[in-house]
Order: C-alpha cells, then sequence, then structure tokens
C-alpha cells in the first residue's frame, strides 16, 4: 500500500490576528474540519494561507515549534501571531527546512486584514516604504540612529538555550545603556537588567554590573547622568547599589567601562549601539571575555566581521531577533542575531542544513560563478566537495562552520555571472 503525502498547512479564520499551524495527510478534509466547527468559530471562515508537501510532518512540525516558541500561544499547540511579515518568516523557515519538498499552495491574492499584534502600528510598514530588516540595520550606522531596544521575551529564549552551569559564580556585564529603576518597573528598567536581576538565584549569578549611557534620548526616564548599577548580595540580602562616577557617561568604552569589563566581568550580555558594533566587537573580542550579543544578521557577510568568524573567535547564537522597540514603545523590525563565544550544544537549526554529495543537491540550487566558483544556495552543503564553494548568510547562522568547513578568506566574496554582480557571499571549504 502507497503511503499518504504529509503536508504542513498555515490557515487563518478571517479578520483573525492568529493563524494556525499543522500537520495533516488530507488537506481537503482538514480544511472541511475548520469549517465545520461547532460554536464561535461557525460564523467565521477558514482559508489556506500557505500549504506545502514533506517528508515527515511530525518532524517538520516540532521544529516549527521550537523556531516560533515566543509566537505561539502557549494554550495551544497550533495557535501563533499573524502579520504580513510573521507569515513571511512562518513560511521561509518551512520552505528552508531539509524535511520541505515542494510548495503547493500560497495565498497571493488580497491578504486578509488583521490587527497589529501586541503594540499598533502608526507608522508605514517596512514594506510600505520600500525597505527591508537589514537596511534598517545599516540606516541606523550610518545615522547613528541607535533607538532599538531587546525584549524580555527574546533574551529569556536566547539564555534558556545554555547550560545554566556557565553562569554559576558568574559575574554579568551588561555594558550598553542598562537602565534599572529601583522598584524593577518594566518601564524603566532595560530588558537585559530586569532578566538577570529576576534570574539573579535562578542562574546563581556571583554579581550583575549594569552601565547606563547618558544619551540623547532618555528611554527609561533614568536622568541625563551615567552610573554603574551593581547587584550583589550583602548583609542584608541581594541589593542593588547605583554610583554615579564624576564624569561617567556610561559609554561601553569609556575607561570606567573597559576597567569593569577586563578586571571584573566573566559574561558580557548586552544589545551594542548599531552605529559602533565594529568598536564593541573589537573590544570584545580584545577582552577575551564571555559574550552573548545581538548584532545585525549580515555581520557574517560584512569585511569588518568575518575575520572573527574565519578565526573561530565567535559564532552565531541560536536565535534570530526580529522585533525590537524604539523609544515610543512601538515595535519595529531589524534584522538581527544573537552571537557568542560560549559553545552550542544541539543547535536546532543544523536541521536545515542539506549537507549531501553534490549530485544529489537540486541543479537549481547550484551553479558556477564566471570564476568557476560554486555557489549553492537554500542551505545546501556539499559534502563531497573538496574546493571552495560560495554559501549565503544563512548556512553560517545555521552552523554550518561546525559541521567540518571552515571560512577560506578574510572578507565577504561577491560573485560575478555573466558580468553581473551578485549579493555577497563567504567562501568555505570542507576541513
Amino acid at each position: 500500500m502507497e503511503n499518504k503525502k504529509q503536508f504542513v498547512y498555515i490557515v487563518q479564520a478571517e479578520n483573525s490576528n492568529v493563524c494556525k499551524i499543522g500537520i495533516t495527510d488530507n488537506l481537503e478534509r482538514r480544511l472541511k474540519d475548520y469549517n465545520n466547527m461547532t460554536g464561535k468559530s461557525k460564523s467565521v471562515v477558514y482559508q489556506y494561507l500557505f500549504t506545502c508537501e514533506v517528508n515527515d510532518m511530525t518532524a517538520v512540525e516540532k521544529d516549527i515549534k521550537t523556531e516560533f516558541s515566543n509566537l505561539r500561544e502557549q494554550k495551544s499547540k497550533e495557535i501563533y501571531f499573524y502579520n504580513p511579515t510573521l507569515f513571511e518568516n512562518y513560511v521561509n523557515f518551512i520552505k528552508s527546512h531539509k524535511l520541505f519538498i515542494k510548495e503547493t499552495f500560497i495565498k497571493t491574492d488580497e491578504k486578509p486584514k488583521v490587527k497589529e499584534i501586541i503594540v499598533p502600528r502608526t507608522t508605514p510598514s517596512l514594506k510600505d516604504r520600500g525597505v527591508t530588516t537589514k537596511d534598517v540595520m545599516q540606516r541606523a550606522k550610518r545615522v547613528k540612529n541607535d533607538e532599538f531596544y531587546t525584549r524580555y521575551v527574546d533574551i529569556e529564549k536566547e539564555v534558556s538555550r545554555y547550560d545554566k552551569s556557565i553562569w554559576k559564580g558568574k559575574t554579568v556585564f551588561c555594558n550598553c545603556d542598562d537602565a534599572v529603576d529601583d522598584e524593577l518597573n518594566d518601564r524603566r528598567t532595560s530588558a537585559f537588567a530586569l532578566f538577570f536581576i529576576k534570574n539573579f538565584d535562578e542562574l546563581e549569578l556571583e554579581k550583575l554590573i549594569c552601565t547606563h549611557y547618558a544619551g540623547a534620548e532618555d528611554l527609561f526616564n533614568q536622568g541625563p547622568e551615567g552610573y554603574v548599577y551593581t547587584y550583589i548580595y550583602t548583609r542584608d540580602g541581594l541589593k542593588g547599589i547605583k554610583d554615579y562616577p564624576p564624569g561617567f557617561n556610561g559609554s561601553f568604552d569609556h575607561p570606567l567601562s573597559l576597567k569593569i569589563l577586563n578586571e571584573e566581568a566573566d559574561i558580557v550580555c548586552t544589545n551594542p549601539p548599531f552605529s559602533r558594533t565594529r568598536d564593541f566587537w573589537k573590544i570584545m573580542i580584545a577582552s577575551g571575555k564571555k559574550f552573548l550579543i545581538i548584532s545585525n544578521t549580515a555581520n557574517v557577510l560584512t569585511a569588518s566581521y568575518v575575520p572573527y568568524f574565519k578565526n573561530n573567535q565567535v559564532w552565531a547564537g541560536y536565535n534570530r531577533v526580529d522585533w525590537y522597540e524604539n523609544p515610543k514603545r512601538q515595535l519595529t523590525e531589524a534584522s538581527g542575531h544573537w552571537y557568542t563565544n560560549i559553545p552550542i550544544e544541539n543547535r536546532l537549526k543544523y536541521n536545515l542544513l542539506k549537507i549531501m554529495p553534490l549530485k544529489n543537491m537540486p541543479e537549481k540550487c547550484k551553479k558556477y560563478d564566471d570564476s568557476k566558483i560554486l555557489i549553492v544556495k537554500d542551505s545546501y552543503i556539499p559534502s563531497d566537495y573538496k574546493k571552495p564553494f560560495a554559501v549565503s548568510s544563512r548556512s553560517i547562522l545555521n552552523g554550518v562552520l561546525e559541521k567540518g568547513y571552515k571560512m577560506v578568506q578574510d572578507k565577504e566574496y561577491y560573485p560575478y555571472i555573466k558580468g553581473k554582480k551578485q549579493f555577497a557571499k563567504v567562501l568555505i571549504q570542507k576541513i
């Protein structure tokens, strides 16, 4: 008896701000099931937004739940927040999965009207403005618009992936604008500081040190002066102490910040200002300290950072970070990722790497440029190819350098095909 086909689908009821991501071996029957439900859902009509065939639907569903755990409603196994950008992220993740076979349907006509999740949008979307999430980061560097603030949920999601033992007895240093309110009001305390204060005992930390930057934007209403905040056990128990050293502006490269980094800190965890990321990375690498930081996804393709990856001084963390808060407390999109020099174990995104003999790779996913350099895409990696070949940032972020491959040059690689310059890639080679 022939095995039934297996499908992953995204379905949505009209006028809903959520969608459902599930699996089935019968798409027609499953949609009828949704539309025959009794009670509240009977008055609405469900429609497929996306369907595809896969090799193992249960395995794919499990990876979706892990990848988008912060966007899934806890009371349901299949309900996820929805907006056009999130939908695109869901689809791209599914289509890049190693068990993906083919797309069978994607809704291309007018998209359902949805309510913005979490924070109402009062400005045009990135698509409306004709820019990408990468453009946002690049523009921040040019105009020194650093007002991207990390959300608590993204810090929690990343830190939870690491063994708790790495934090035990350590001093964590949050050295980029980590304001702390005396009453730990989450509207007046930065998410990094708040997370480590709330989880101080759980992680068995020795000390937490935060520095607040005296910048033009006072998002947390902590005043115009830079200060050092230390959270530590005293004779009276856990206590937070604020110190305002004369002339201290709170910048990560101020002499006092550098002294704390070099003499007290064990692990740095922060989101450095995007306009000064190069300076920050240079200081961090030189310090030799452990770190867990957020930066642009394009760093793995940028000459200023490629040598760090090539020399195994830094690698991708577990998760992307696509949503931040601006000074008005609105969600804004920007293409970020966690980076670290802390060992990674059981990286879930290894599953997205399709490592196989070159001859078994789809023809559409491999080609040669004018210099006869092999270019592969969609996270396909040739297991038997001895020469250098070009991959996108996605493969690096998915952990290909931990699977027996190395970078072979200290800068990005630009392929030319029929004389036309292509998007930047990275040259890697099997060790």
